[in-house]
């Protein structure tokens, strides 16, 4: 459930993406009242489809943090990142018109993260280890390789995102980061469940052992 209000904004990202360049005459009506007052520059109508995308996306994100404060939910710190980054790349994005700073906005994200966790991992904090803490027991090997794990996943997903940016049109990245990076996180996150099932095994075999 978690996982999927995380991407809610990326999702409604692609629909309004999408619904814009189907619906220029009414994304330009809904977009002008909103850049007029930050801009002065015409909107371009090869524009339309991003800015209205990115203006939602940072609409959604705020929202998504205010449901989680509403609802008396933790609100990660990455979350917080999150939302600054959106706010000042889309801000950078709406007020120059220039696609290129929303397209690098999940590049930044996934950088903080990985750094965010090899700080913490400095630090000897594991926040792999501490999001599940109570909830899963694991020799402290297994730990660390899982957050060399996201730490590698975070640095790929970052490099990936960059590479299709620059490598396809601006309609494939916004496939890209919803289908690529949904499908990517789904399959990582399976594949870490599989190999903690394993070493869960491992450690409860030793456990009954040692009785």
């Amino acid at each position: 459930m978690k996982l999927l209000l995380d991407f809610l904004p990326i999702v409604l990202f692609f629909v309004s993406f999408k619904w814009a360049g189907s619906n220029p005459e009414q994304a330009q009506s809904m977009l002008e009242p909103i850049l007029g007052s930050i801009s002065n520059a015409e909107v371009q109508t090869a524009q339309l489809p991003i800015l209205l995308a990115t203006v939602v996306a940072i609409v959604a994100t705020v929202l998504q943090i205010v449901y989680q404060k509403a609802t008396g939910k933790k609100v990660e710190n990455m979350q917080w990142i999150g939302l600054i980054l959106i706010a000042v790349f889309g801000g950078a994005t709406l007020v120059l018109q220039n696609e290129t700073f929303i397209k690098w906005k999940p590049t930044v994200l996934y950088l903080a993260m990985a750094a965010g966790f090899l700080i913490a991992y400095a630090f000897k904090r594991n926040p792999i280890e501490l999001m599940m803490k109570g909830q899963v027991d694991l020799p402290a090997p297994v730990w660390v390789n899982l957050l060399w794990a996201w730490v590698g996943f975070f640095v790929v997903m970052a490099v990936l995102n960059i590479v299709v940016a620059y490598s396809f049109s601006t309609d494939v990245w916004v496939d890209f980061k919803l289908f690529g990076s949904l499908g990517a996180t789904l399959i990582f996150v399976f594949g870490q469940g599989y190999y903690m099932s394993k070493h869960m095994k491992q450690a409860n075999e030793q456990s009954s052992e040692a009785k």
